[in-house]
């Protein structure tokens, strides 16, 4: 499949941001910023679940974290009020930032609007692309995160956010979901979340 100029000049843009990245994760021996590493599994997992996705998914499923680091969590109250500011400001910064290099780029309003709209989640559930997007997110954290996020909760904590991982996503992305290979001790926090 031939890639369409702007939308890989697009990628190029969003990965020079995200490479200023100051936190990092290594892969096979090797350390990428963390964010150009999420914007690339995003596009890697989006391509393998939804290989017709429209270009403002595939733009906005690159651009999900961009220059994430820039709000830190720490920066709101460390509880669920705090937690749920957090995201809906980094929701907007996401938007911001995104809309910068799109324009830069030459996109439509058309498209640019298209790319806010998903990025804010907007119509979970009802929305095809957003429901997608979900999904994408959600197999990500479940294919590279949620392992190493195993080890720094108890069970009881880890089975509640499986199950309001499942509750986001659509028949097709829980089929996908299972067919990633979990641990044997993850495979089983699985099968318990899932069947209560």
């Amino acid at each position: 499949m031939v890639e369409p100029e702007k939308l890989l000049e697009a990628f190029r843009l969003f990965d020079e941001a995200n490479s200023k990245d100051p936190n990092s994760e290594a892969v096979d021996g090797i350390r990428y910023p963390k964010e150009v590493l999420y914007a690339s599994r995003m596009t890697e997992t989006l391509n393998k679940f939804e290989p017709n996705a429209s270009e403002s998914l595939r733009l906005t499923a690159h651009c999900q974290h961009i220059c994430r680091w820039e709000i830190p969590r720490n920066s709101f109250e460390m509880n669920r009020a705090g937690y749920l500011k957090w995201r809906q400001e980094l929701k907007k910064f996401h938007v911001k930032k995104a809309k910068e290099i799109l324009t830069e780029v030459g996109y439509s309003e058309t498209i640019i609007a298209q790319v806010a709209f998903l990025l804010l989640k907007k119509q979970l559930k009802k929305s095809i692309e957003t429901q997608t997007l979900e999904d994408v997110i959600c197999l990500v954290f479940l294919q590279y995160y949620f392992e190493p996020f195993t080890t720094k909760h108890n069970d009881a904590k880890i089975i509640d956010i499986l199950q309001k991982t499942w509750r986001k996503m659509s028949e097709k992305g829980r089929a996908a979901a299972l067919k990633i290979t979990f641990s044997k001790k993850s495979a089983e926090l699985i099968n318990q979340a899932i069947s209560n």
